[in-house]
């Protein structure tokens, strides 16, 4: 007999993005606020951010992505920032161009490292 399948069978695995910085947790904090502000506006057809709670460690989030729900985190310590996020199943095609993306900007929001 086969294996009963369950959703956690099918879920995408998360992505993990850390990206190191010398900027400290408050220039980091307030560099990743300011581009999820930026990004708010400018990807306004493609990303709705429908929860946003800080935390004194960082960002829990949810946003609609491309019309699929997405949720995630990202923990700001002094010298580096993880990004960590779960696409919906049907957006998992999207995961390796997703990781590249959310690298790049992070290296270019915290100046890399």
């Amino acid at each position: 007999m086969g294996r009963k399948m369950n959703a956690t069978d099918t879920d995408p695995a998360p992505i993990v993005v850390t990206v190191p910085h010398r900027l400290g947790k408050t220039e980091a904090t307030r560099r990743i606020k300011a581009a999820i502000d930026n990004a708010r506006i400018r990807e306004a057809a493609k990303l709705k951010i429908t929860e946003e709670t800080w935390a004194d460690n960082g960002l829990r989030f949810r946003v609609i992505l491309l019309g699929q729900p997405c949720v995630g985190t990202i923990e700001i310590d002094e010298d580096r920032a993880k990004a960590e996020f779960k696409l919906s199943w049907y957006q998992s095609h999207m995961a390796k161009p997703a990781e590249a993306y959310i690298q790049q900007q992070g290296l270019q929001v915290l100046g890399g490292s």
